[in-house]
């Protein structure tokens, strides 16, 4: 994968730059509801704050971006 292409697919939500985890899935070739299941399995391997569920309004926001229509190509 090239580097545009992961950043186009990173996005700043709260003020932190972040990555949805369908992109990170692809990334690392599995299946999302796998890669939720890993994290969840090893939580404590992973800083508090590693991740957060997205509100409707971030979610709209990210979804109605030119960011997330680019990386979604």
């Amino acid at each position: 994968m090239e580097l545009q292409v992961i950043q186009n697919r990173i996005h700043e939500i709260r003020g932190q730059k972040v990555m949805l985890d369908f992109d990170l899935a692809e990334l690392y070739e599995v299946e999302t509801r796998i890669l939720n299941q890993a994290v969840k399995r090893n939580m404590e391997r992973f800083p508090e704050r590693f991740m957060f569920q997205l509100t409707t309004d971030e979610w709209g926001n990210i979804f109605n971006s030119s960011q997330f229509v680019m990386s979604s190509m």
